[in-house]
């Protein structure tokens, strides 16, 4: 029978679900109201549609690596607290994402919530994350997904806090052992803590060089407004070069250089050396729990006077 767009609005408006999600429910139960709510609420989709409004910002970054290392995966879920972050079921949810994650093949995250979840196949990978949103009482979101596959070396991962930050590092490498895998783990560090934007120079958008370019130009007039060109272009060049070597991995200073001068790329270099290998650093995936995401500020002081106010 043909489902009408009032049925699936009186059908949302009763259990808070989403509209696909109701007109699915309606479907499969041939407009039956009574069997479509029970068809949400078994598949936790009745409530999930209330907290979707909630700022999820805390969560997790999960990392896992294929046993012969040649694959890894990092994902971000989200959850509105942290107190749940640190729940052991929050926790067993994340690390089933990332599994799923590992294996998928979908080229973005809608696709990816699209498919067949590997734990329950009569469920979506959306549809499981809607029954955990009812079963942990918070909103819920996988935010992102990154594979990173390297058959010519490894990917080495690091951690930090618990899951606050997760980093993959792409090495590709002739010789594999233990003082290069403690190099590909310390540059990993390294990403975790000066949170560089691009591998190197080659990787950086030229549009973006051109606009810095105009930008210091600019300024470096205004400071020295006498100058003449070559002092200028000394100026900008010194600038951006700076700028450069804070944003791109290989040319920051490695956080561990005992003269506090060397660079990643001197360091990667070094250990390559001493191993008689051949190693890149051929790219990075770093995931930092909420970054970017606008948290709610709580001012309780003035819910508190509003509140006493109304009374």
């Amino acid at each position: 029978m043909a489902i009408t767009a009032k049925q699936v609005k009186e059908l949302r408006e009763m259990t808070g679900a989403g509209m696909m999600d109701c007109k699915k429910a309606l479907t499969a139960t041939e407009g039956d109201f009574d069997k479509a709510i029970e068809f949400l609420r078994e598949k936790g989709l009745a409530t999930a549609e209330k907290k979707a409004g909630r700022v999820a910002a805390e969560g997790l970054v999960k990392v896992i690596v294929s046993d012969d290392k040649k694959k890894a995966v990092a994902v971000e879920v989200n959850a509105e607290t942290d107190f749940v972050a640190k729940n052991e079921k929050f926790q067993a949810y994340v690390a089933q994402v990332a599994e799923q994650a590992m294996e998928t093949e979908a080229a973005d995250i809608d696709a990816f919530l699209a498919e067949t979840w590997k734990f329950d196949e009569t469920k979506t990978v959306n549809e499981a994350l809607a029954g955990q949103i009812a079963i942990i009482g918070e909103n819920m979101n996988i935010r992102r997904f990154q594979q990173v596959k390297e058959d010519a070396g490894f990917v080495a991962s690091y951690t930090h806090m618990g899951g606050k930050i997760g980093v993959l590092v792409d090495v590709a490498t002739d010789v594999v052992n233990a003082d290069i895998e403690e190099m590909a783990k310390n540059v990993c560090m390294q990403v975790a803590a000066l949170n560089p934007k691009y591998t190197d120079r080659s990787e950086v958008d030229q549009d973006y060089l051109a606009k810095e370019e105009e930008i210091l130009t600019a300024a470096a007039k205004n400071e020295k407004p006498d100058a003449n060109d070559k002092i200028i272009t000394g100026m900008v060049k010194g600038r951006l070069n700076k700028e450069l070597k804070e944003i791109c991995l290989m040319d920051q200073v490695y956080v561990k250089a005992e003269d506090g001068k060397q660079s990643v790329s001197k360091y990667v270099e070094e250990v390559a050396t001493a191993n008689n290998a051949k190693i890149a650093i051929k790219g990075f995936v770093r995931m930092e729990t909420g970054e970017g995401i606008e948290k709610k500020e709580e001012d309780f002081a003035a819910e508190v006077a509003a509140q006493m106010a109304g009374k």
